[in-house]
């Protein structure tokens, strides 16, 4: 590409970035304290978490504050941050079994080991707007914590477990689901390693888990829209802390350093037996679809097990035979779900581009001339 640089800018810039610092402060309301971001709008915050591949919920809240609102460049400020850290320490590889529960539900079975758990959602309210929130008072804001807290008290905590099993054990102790492969290897760490493909799963849960929200979502969308086979059920839906474990400097012994909020989904499928693995003799069994991020942060979790399970087939497919739909395509996928990389080069274009365009015009203006002057010959030849 051919850019130019540009001189004297440096007064526009300054007095560009004066302007945007007016736009937040404008309107005489309060300053919005990070902690309320992080508290009131902790759904945004998981998201930006997600993005940005930085567990920090009062650094997320600092990104959102600094650039307005704007996900993708608050999920840019994250992994800015993040490249300037360094590297102390790896952790195991951490089971969610001992997840600190506050949301787990199943659309696959009505009873689950350990029962469903609603925990914060929307799902069943209507979408009607609270206008009493237009003019909320301090009092009212608290107590709708002092309501809600008290009425704790009245709960027996004994008879709550401190983990819950996995709804797909029993699937797999039957032998109706498939076992994963073996593990070939350390994690793909997608901060350390470029993308390359043909690519391992490891790699591809990698990059989607920092994956733009939405951009997931079109793609798993078009595969439940009939791009694609997968139709899954959502076996469980997890949301809860994950603790975290770090070994011990002196003992090496692993020990609880903290916890993350992380939701977690697997998705179930059928499939033909034979017609991925290349065994016409293959037992039939259910096939698993696995989605992981961090904050609360249920659909991109469902996408992500959604387009786990269509990408599993191109991945263990032939080289040079391509995939049957767009969200079976490795390359395609993961090239495009990265918020930050696709808003970088979309804004790009707004950076200068005159060398380029004024070719293009050039190119432009020589071929009408040369078309005007043929049609010019034309006409004089009577033709």
């Amino acid at each position: 590409m051919g850019y130019v640089a540009i001189k004297g800018g440096e007064i526009a810039i300054r007095e560009a970035a004066r302007v945007m610092a007016y736009l937040r402060t404008r309107g005489g309301g309060a300053p919005l304290a990070v902690e309320t971001i992080r508290d009131q709008l902790h759904f945004l915050t998981g998201r930006v978490i997600s993005e940005g591949g930085l567990y920090d919920p009062d650094l997320a809240a600092l990104a959102l504050k600094q650039a307005a609102g704007d996900t993708m460049e608050a999920a840019f400020f994250l992994r800015a941050y993040r490249s300037t850290r360094a590297r102390l320490s790896v952790t195991e590889a951490h089971d969610s079994e001992g997840m600190r529960l506050i949301r787990r539900v199943s659309s696959a079975f009505k009873e689950i080991p350990g029962g469903q758990m609603l925990g914060p959602t929307s799902d069943y309210l209507q979408r009607l707007f609270r206008f009493e929130h237009l003019d909320e008072s301090g009092e009212a804001f608290r107590a709708v914590s002092r309501d809600w807290l008290s009425g704790l008290h009245d709960q027996p905590d004994a008879d709550l477990p401190d983990t819950f099993p996995k709804v797909l054990d029993a699937l797999r102790a039957e032998g109706l689901l498939e076992c994963p492969p073996a593990d070939s290897g350390e994690a793909f760490d997608i901060t350390r390693e470029p993308l390359a493909f043909p690519t391992t799963r490891s790699a591809a849960l990698a990059t989607m888990s920092r994956a733009e929200t939405g951009s997931m979502l079109a793609i798993a969308y078009s595969n439940m829209r009939g791009y694609g086979d997968v139709h899954p059920t959502v076996a469980e839906l997890r949301v809860g802390y994950v603790p975290l474990l770090l070994p011990h400097p002196l003992t090496g012994e692993l020990v609880e350093a903290g916890e993350v909020l992380v939701t977690e989904c697997e998705v179930i499928a059928m499939y033909t037996p034979g017609n991925e693995t290349g065994e016409a003799d293959a037992k039939p069994v259910f096939t698993l679809g696995y989605g992981a991020c961090f904050g609360h942060n249920e659909v991109k979790a469902i996408a992500m097990a959604i387009l786990d399970r269509a990408l599993q087939k191109g991945l263990s497919a032939a080289p040079g035979s391509p995939p049957d739909n767009p969200s079976e395509d490795p390359e395609f996928v993961l090239l495009h779900i990265d918020g930050v990389d696709s808003m970088g080069f979309c804004t790009h274009y707004k950076m200068p581009h005159y060398v380029t365009f004024q070719s293009d015009m050039d190119r432009l203006r020589s071929t009408q001339g040369k078309q005007q002057s043929k049609q010019q010959a034309t006409k004089k030849a009577g033709i």
